[in-house]
């Protein structure tokens, strides 16, 4: 993730998820607030009501690298909290991307460049 980073502390999450706006659909939470940095950073939740360890790291891989082929059209200045839901057990990379890209637009969080 080049123009990325992690959250990792417990305060950052917190404070996204007190502060910031959300949006869901069946398989993704996504919590966005402003950090007013040149960067964005992307925290990711997956709690052990959806899986065991290999599950919850799989839906971690399959969302960050989602997320990584996508940041260039994402806006900067953002801490973004992605919530794992019990229904994305199972999906494939194909329907997480869909997911996430769907919340992303619903955000506004997508650059759409104006052809001229």
């Amino acid at each position: 993730m080049k123009f990325s980073e992690s959250l990792k502390k417990n305060d950052q999450f917190r404070e996204v998820y007190k502060k910031g706006k959300s949006l869901a659909n069946k398989y993704l939470v996504i919590y966005v607030l402003e950090n007013n940095l040149e960067i964005n950073r992307l925290g990711i939740s997956v709690s052990k009501k959806v899986g065991n360890s290999v599950v919850r790291h799989h839906l971690a891989r399959l969302i960050r690298e989602s997320y990584r082929l996508h940041e260039d059209m994402f806006n900067s200045g953002l801490d973004i909290v992605v919530v794992a839901r019990k229904s994305a057990a199972n999906i494939s990379y194909h329907d997480m991307e869909s997911a996430l890209l769907h919340l992303f637009r619903l955000h506004k969080i997508i650059i759409i460049e104006k052809s001229s």
